[in-house]
């Protein structure tokens, strides 16, 4: 019995040919699977060899009489619980960041109100290009999923990013998007901290910084897909909360604390929150009128919320997982961190202005662990939460091993 849809959309490139294997692979987890062949997807495998494994009739021509007497390309963007593209290639990922809808398999792109997932693949040097990056972050943007493309030996002879995703991860985000099979953070529970803290000085005036939230709003997300029952503390933003994660807002540091330490126990605890350091001592109950004097505001230490979740002696998480945030000395300091804190990992990355990073859509971030560093390159914010909850994934298997 079927239990899921999926259209699949076959771009034209020479990863096309790992589609059979993926169709296959999908029909055994009980996912239908229509599929709509491009042109220059044709041009790598046939319509008989996808009908074959789909046991569907395979959609081409966004002018066909028969196809389109019914509105097709409507019917067949209403008809799915997910629609995947796969490959996606630099073109039709152009094509759908900008709104195109000149063929069968972009016009049911544009026509889609389920969840979309593409797959790029194509040329190490097409997928560095300005343009082609804006365009995948224009996805990300409005809600597409980007799986891949994982790196190392171009048809072309090169060597890079740009290999269509491995069919292993490409099943996994499958599973993530339709719930379906064992997801590896099925039973487990997670916490991220995300956001700024505002330390009130008086009724209209706090201390704050620059951070949106962004990356720990992502990560929650990415957990929570990989199956984990997530709670996203956040504190303020203008950020909405991700699909099937519990939020509970807060203003200080002290309530993130509270917060923090009331959801335990949880299996994982990452610490994202840009918390600020220090805190007024006196909170002047009135607005505090500017004067011929300067104004000086006598701070307290905030609490230290990832040192006190490291080493909290009742329900210390299995994996407690900090950020730093530095400007200069990035490895240095977060080794420093690392030790000082007694917690698991540290994802550093460097947060000066000219990075864009604070506040940005995109990062390059270190993952420290007690006996080893991995240096990540630049990629969306999106994608480096996925990274970082497929790591959390791998760390928990390992444990249950």
């Amino acid at each position: 019995m079927q239990t899921k849809f999926n259209y699949l959309i076959i771009g034209g490139g020479i990863a096309a040919y790992k589609t059979l294997d993926l169709i296959r692979r999908l029909r055994d987890m009980h996912v239908s699977v229509r599929a709509i062949l491009t042109d220059g997807g044709a041009q790598f495998i046939t319509p008989l060899s996808v009908a074959s494994l789909t046991g569907e009739k395979v959609y081409t021509d966004l002018f066909s009489l028969t196809d389109e007497t019914e509105m097709g390309h409507i019917r067949l963007s209403r008809d799915a619980d997910l629609v995947l593209v796969a490959p996606a290639t630099a073109n039709l990922i152009a094509k759908i960041a900008s709104g195109r809808a000149d063929d069968l398999a972009s016009t049911t792109l544009l026509a889609a109100n389920k969840p979309v997932m593409v797959c790029p693949s194509m040329n190490v040097e097409m997928w560095l290009k300005p343009s082609t990056r804006r365009n995948i972050m224009q996805l990300e943007a409005d809600g597409v999923t980007v799986v891949g493309p994982a790196s190392g030996d171009l048809a072309c002879g090169e060597f890079g990013e740009g290999r269509l995703a491995e069919i292993n991860d490409i099943i996994l985000a499958v599973k993530r998007s339709l719930g379906v099979g064992n997801l590896p953070l099925n039973g487990r529970r997670a916490l991220v901290t995300a956001g700024p803290t505002h330390e009130a000085i008086d009724p209209v005036r706090y201390i704050a910084n620059r951070s949106s939230g962004k990356q720990g709003y992502a990560i929650s997300g990415a957990l929570h897909r990989l199956g984990a029952e997530t709670l996203l503390i956040s504190g303020p933003t203008n950020l909405g909360t991700p699909e099937g994660v519990e939020r509970l807002d807060i203003t200080s540091a002290d309530e993130m604390l509270a917060a923090a330490e009331a959801a335990l126990p949880v299996d994982v605890a990452i610490c994202v929150a840009a918390v600020s350091d220090w805190k007024p001592k006196h909170l002047s109950c009135q607005k505090i009128k500017k004067g011929s004097k300067p104004m000086l505001i006598d701070l307290l230490e905030n609490p230290d919320i990832l040192r006190q979740l490291s080493r909290a002696r009742n329900n210390r998480p299995n994996l407690v997982i900090g950020f730093a945030a530095e400007t200069n000395q990035v490895l240095e300091n977060a080794k420093a961190k690392l030790l000082a804190k007694k917690c698991d990992w540290i994802v550093a990355n460097n947060v000066s202005l000219e990075t864009g990073i604070l506040g940005g859509d995109q990062t390059e971030v270190h993952l420290l662990t007690s006996d080893k560093v991995e240096s990540w390159p630049v990629m969306s914010k999106q994608k480096m939460a996925a990274r970082l909850a497929e790591s959390v994934a791998k760390y928990f298997t390992l444990q249950a091993s």
